[in-house]
């Protein structure tokens, strides 16, 4: 009787074992994987899984191919008019408490936003980007 051993490792008849090679991706194989992955309402392990692939490969490739943070937008700027009507005024008091670290952003077509020392940059971005599509 004829016995076949395997080999527990590699899962491979002994003596008949190959070299298991891994496959190598073309540039443009994975930007098409990447693309897909990053579609709407897509799933990252969803399009590993449709194409065998490990999703944590497909996750690698979409961080080497996400462009570097420097090349996000780039900062647009906003004309500003200093006007100097005589001596300071001092903080008008709200509710008894002094409004320090306010001012004041008047836009073209006298829209004015008030912004305190709280908000957040990236708050006050959101607002003037949307007054900005607004106008």
């Amino acid at each position: 009787m004829d016995t076949i051993a395997m080999d527990a490792v590699a899962g491979q008849v002994s003596g008949m074992a190959r070299a298991r090679r891994r496959k190598s991706y073309t540039l443009e194989e994975k930007q098409r994987l990447v693309a897909e992955s990053c579609e709407s309402g897509s799933s990252v392990s969803l399009v590993a899984r449709r194409h065998d692939i490990n999703a944590n490969l497909l996750f690698t490739w979409r961080r080497q191919m996400r462009p570097p943070a420097s090349a996000a937008l780039p900062l647009e700027l906003i004309p500003v008019e200093v006007i100097s009507s005589g001596p300071a005024a001092a903080p008008a008091a709200a509710g008894g408490a002094e409004q320090r670290g306010v001012i004041e952003i008047v836009l073209l077509g006298g829209v004015r936003v008030r912004v305190d020392a709280e908000v957040s940059e990236a708050a006050l971005r959101r607002v003037l980007s949307a007054l900005e599509a607004a106008a």
